[in-house]
């Protein structure tokens, strides 16, 4: 394990691909950056719902816990 956090960029690139992975073509997944380094790194879906929020707490997304909490977001938003 490194002993420092890869880039932003690097983490959501990692999420991107495993939430890709995980639904395949059901979702299109976005990023935007912040002009500056604001601490911030949500998972949000198209309906406004906040899924996650490092800001808020969350941290990153490290853990299953934390992926299988954003993927039934997901799931649930899929079926409605």
């Amino acid at each position: 394990m490194a002993a420092c956090c890869p880039p932003k960029g690097e983490i959501f690139r990692r999420l991107k691909a495993d939430l890709e992975q995980e639904f395949g073509t059901d979702v299109v997944i976005t990023g935007e950056g912040t002009p500056q380094a604001t601490g911030y790194f949500e998972v949000q879906i198209e309906n406004g719902k906040l899924l996650h929020s490092k800001k808020n707490g969350d941290g990153y997304v490290d853990s299953e816990a934390k992926f299988h909490k954003i993927t039934k977001g997901i799931e649930e938003a899929l079926k409605s």
